[in-house]
């Protein structure tokens, strides 16, 4: 399973690294469809620790979330691709619709979120204050999205 690990390993792992000293970092996602926006996300928070554990959307979580015809790919899928992304460390997959339960399990250091949101917008926002965990917002200016992306690749084929 490589990088790709279920919350319970993962919060062993966790726990024995910031025995190390080690700063946890956490940043999630649905990941349908990479692109730049994603890479740029992840590497943003990245800098701000020492180990990168992406959390992903699990299908039923993305179908929840995005609606209908989503997720494009599966997750096992999306949770390959993110696992090659150079600065990932670990990858877990959660069923939830937020990552509360997530962020309750692994407990790390720093909580990133994309620049889609504020400090103030994040769902998670008094589950991390309750523990301790630090929210951090990383990335470039929300201008890529999977949504987009779609309309873009159908536009063009039905261009054809």
């Amino acid at each position: 399973m490589g990088l790709i690990k279920a919350r319970k390993e993962l919060s062993s792992i966790v726990k024995r690294l910031k025995k190390r000293g080690k700063k946890i970092v956490f940043a999630n996602g649905c990941f349908d469809i990479l692109h730049v926006g994603h890479i740029r996300y992840l590497k943003g928070a990245k800098k701000k620790g020492d180990v990168l554990i992406v959390g992903i959307n699990s299908d039923k979580s993305v179908r929840r979330i995005k609606g209908r015809g989503r997720p494009i790919l599966s997750q096992g899928d999306r949770a390959k691709l993110v696992s090659a992304i150079e600065v990932v460390d670990y990858v877990t997959i959660f069923n939830e619709d937020n990552v509360e339960r997530t962020l309750e399990v692994l407990r790390p250091d720093i909580h990133v979120k994309g620049t889609d949101y504020t400090k103030d917008t994040v769902p998670e926002k008094e589950t991390a204050k309750r523990l301790g965990i630090k929210i951090v917002i990383a990335g470039d200016k929300k201008r890529h999205s999977t949504k987009e992306l779609l309309k873009t690749i159908i536009g063009k084929y039905r261009n054809e």
